[in-house]
């Protein structure tokens, strides 16, 4: 009797140790499995984070083989095109040059990417006015294209500044698409069309 009693006693004693131990045991492998998840975050594909206060699309036709290209100039005075991409505080981000290096490989066969797209940001502002001009730089067949300019706020929130199409006729053709006024705040305060020639100036 004496000898049972003694090891109930003991046994008694044990489990709430052992108890502790399993239930420490668990809190570690958890903390664990957090610290793995925050080590390991997971991959969020499709997401771009444009460093820009505004961005400037121009896009033309899908599959159109003609060459247009993007100007812009600052209120400095500094100039982006393809052949000076970065100047200031804008850059341009995507050149697109018609049907030239729209073929690309994937997985061993030829794909033909169809979007014609240039991307130009304006990474920080400066008071003043901002002109956008497109150029018809070189012809594949002969035809007037219709480009599409499109100049977005990024923040504090997304906002279209400006939205339009025109037309150029023929290799060589110039257009200001837009100019726009930014004030000390970074806010568009005028924006018009009035044509002013960057190419070749």
């Amino acid at each position: 009797m004496e000898g049972s009693a003694l090891e109930g006693l003991r046994r008694s004693r044990q489990d709430p140790f052992i108890d502790l131990l399993f239930n420490a045991l668990l809190g570690f492998t958890f903390l664990f499995l957090v610290a793995i998840m925050f080590m390991n975050p997971e991959a969020k594909s499709g997401i771009i984070d444009p460093k820009a206060e505004y961005i400037i699309t121009v896009t033309w036709p899908d599959n159109n083989p003609n060459d247009i290209d993007t100007w812009v100039e600052d209120p400095d005075g500094n100039l982006i095109w393809f052949r000076n991409p970065e100047s200031g505080l804008i850059h341009l981000d995507r050149d697109d040059r018609g049907k030239v290096s729209d073929t690309i490989k994937v997985d061993g066969r030829e794909v033909t990417n169809p979007l014609n797209q240039e991307v130009v940001t304006i990474r920080g502002t400066v008071k003043g006015e901002y002109v956008v001009n497109t150029h018809y730089y070189a012809s594949d067949n002969g035809e007037p294209v219709d480009v599409t300019v499109k100049v977005e706020k990024v923040n504090p929130k997304l906002e279209v500044v400006y939205y339009d199409t025109h037309t150029l006729q023929q290799e060589g053709n110039e257009k200001t698409a837009v100019r726009f006024k930014i004030d000390r705040d970074g806010d568009v305060i005028d924006v018009g069309t009035l044509p002013k020639q960057l190419v070749s100036r």
